[in-house]
């Protein structure tokens, strides 16, 4: 667990994820997003996308889970969160997650980070998060 007191501008933290069916099903059914971009593949050939994507969300959840689990890591409180999808996640990508902290706000304990989603070398997800960061202990 780090706190606030902990973090310095620059810091990052990563995690990678193999995009599969299932995940992508768990998804859609855990929130209701049955959208058969997502899950019909016929239906998914006829779109400009040529087949199932993953909902852009689910790139969301994963750094959600980054940002909870490692930088600023538990205890840790969403603030706010942009995202801008530039690109669609199939099946079999290997998505890797990035964040970076490039602001730190001291009298609110307030985290700002840059979050980044690619395969390969191409952005597939970008954005910036607020986070509030636990303070240490007195």
């Amino acid at each position: 667990m780090a706190y606030f007191e902990d973090l310095e501008v620059g810091q990052a933290a990563a995690a990678t994820h193999l995009i599969e069916a299932r995940d992508i099903e768990a998804f859609g059914h855990a929130v209701g997003d049955l959208n058969p971009v997502h899950f019909d593949e016929a239906y998914a050939a006829t779109t400009p996308f040529g087949g199932r994507i993953a909902h852009g969300m689910l790139a969301g959840g994963y750094i959600s889970a980054l940002i909870a689990g490692a930088l600023p890591g538990p205890g840790s409180i969403y603030k706010s969160q942009t995202l801008d999808f530039l690109r669609a996640v199939r099946i079999g990508d290997e998505l890797v997650v990035r964040v970076e902290i490039t602001a730190l706000n001291e009298a609110k304990a307030q985290v700002t980070l840059s979050t980044v989603c690619t395969v390969g070398r191409k952005a597939m997800v970008r954005g910036e998060a607020v986070v509030t960061a636990p303070r240490r202990p007195a």
